[in-house]
């Protein structure tokens, strides 16, 4: 019988969809998803594009406790939801709580950000399960950005840590890089937080095992080693060099939408010195390379990934955000699509005649939200193959009984 998952912070359902694709040796999946939650509608529209189980669309700290809601009429509204999210019982918690408090693109206010504290409502969550069926989730599955183990010097992780280990969980964490451990290339890393009630469970997920020094013992093992013409195959295998301008003409960097971002010397002398940047940008003499993937940064200088792969994708990517990853195509140059942005994360966009939600291996965009939504839904994903890898390894670890 698979292992029931619940999904906290679900966005477009990068997690889930890891834990979907995750099968056992014998080539059947081993976890049902129950249950999923997300406060963000549009992410919500992305979601039930492509997945057929329960999403509950609300707020996760009035879902797990009534007294913060405003009304007495959002009380009623909030308790269906509760009993919603408490009906089934589940063997899976997973979630990839909100990074942005503890990221190294924000501000890195940790609990002082009320997104930081999004991570209570797990531990409220836990408990109220618990007290509904008499036991707690199986496993916690977490994800976050790699800073949260250092933020305020290493007190924060510290506090979630222990939290964890109050409620009687054995807690094993490891950083991975995108780029490292599967064929998207990505530069993203990522800390994975995985979390067993049985120490039996937790003995034989090896994974991110650690000696006594603190060194990874069976990590590298999981590692893939690619070549620089590997790196150039994936990359080319995401972006469709084969779409001109007719096609995506608003994604194009042209001097006449973007003159900034194509002085010549002559223009860039004729500006005076204390309104002009440091440094001249002009992508025609800076990006030059189709197989690679450039940004500019802070508006300020562009920049090649010198790794051959794409930088960390972010949620203000497209939306004028910094960091906009940009290439080099047959006729101009061009900020990467929506779509190229979810391949980039590992979805299925556009693979197959058959959605998700069919049974199929097609991840649907819905087309009536905007560029700037879907840019923001991709930065804010996981990637897919990532959670898949991990995911079945915690099966192999819950079926060796």
């Amino acid at each position: 019988m698979p292992f029931r998952v619940g999904s906290l912070f679900a966005g477009v359902g990068g997690i889930c969809l890891g834990f979907k694709n995750a099968l056992l040796g014998n080539g059947q999946n081993g976890f049902e998803l129950v249950w999923a939650n997300e406060i963000d509608d549009y992410a919500a529209a992305t979601y039930r594009a492509n997945f057929r189980h329960h999403l509950i669309v609300g707020d996760i700290e009035k879902i797990v406790n009534l007294d913060r809601c405003d009304d007495e009429e959002e009380r009623e509204l909030y308790q269906t939801k509760m009993w919603e999210t408490l009906d089934h019982q589940i063997d899976i918690l997973a979630g990839g709580f909100p990074c942005q408090a503890f990221s190294i693109a924000g501000e890195r206010r940790g609990f002082d950000d009320h997104r930081g504290n999004l991570f209570w409502s797990i531990i409220e969550l836990v408990n109220l399960l618990n007290q509904t069926h008499g036991r707690k989730p199986r496993v916690l599955f977490l994800e976050n950005v790699k800073n949260l183990q250092n933020h305020d010097n290493g007190n924060t992780y510290r506090v979630i840590k222990g939290e964890l280990i109050r409620l009687g969980y054995i807690v094993k964490e490891a950083v991975l890089n995108t780029m490292d451990f599967t064929q998207i290339p990505q530069n993203r890393e990522r800390i994975f937080i995985v979390c067993f009630l049985n120490q039996e469970d937790a003995d034989r997920f090896t994974m991110f095992d650690k000696d006594e020094r603190g060194n990874y013992i069976h990590l590298d093992d999981y590692k893939l080693n690619f070549t620089e013409d590997d790196r150039r195959d994936q990359l080319d295998s995401i972006i469709d060099y084969n779409l001109s301008f007719n096609d995506l003409q608003r994604y194009y960097y042209t001097r006449e939408r973007y003159p900034h971002y194509f002085l010549t010397e002559e223009e860039y002398s004729q500006i005076p010195e204390e309104e002009r940047k440091e440094i001249r940008i002009n992508l025609d003499e800076q990006i030059t390379d189709m197989h690679q993937v450039y940004q500019i940064r802070r508006g300020m200088y562009v920049r090649r990934n010198m790794s051959g792969v794409c930088p960390t994708l972010t949620a203000n990517m497209g939306t004028g955000g910094h960091n906009v990853p940009l290439i080099r195509v047959n006729d101009g140059i061009r900020k990467i699509t929506p779509a190229e942005a979810f391949k980039l994360q590992g979805f299925p966009v556009g693979q197959g005649n058959i959605p998700i939600i069919e049974g199929g291996t097609n991840y649907i965009l819905p087309e009536n939200l905007s560029d700037g939504r879907l840019y923001k839904q991709a930065g804010n994903a996981v990637s897919v193959p990532v959670i898949k890898l991990i995911a079945e390894e915690i099966l192999r670890a819950l079926s060796d009984d």
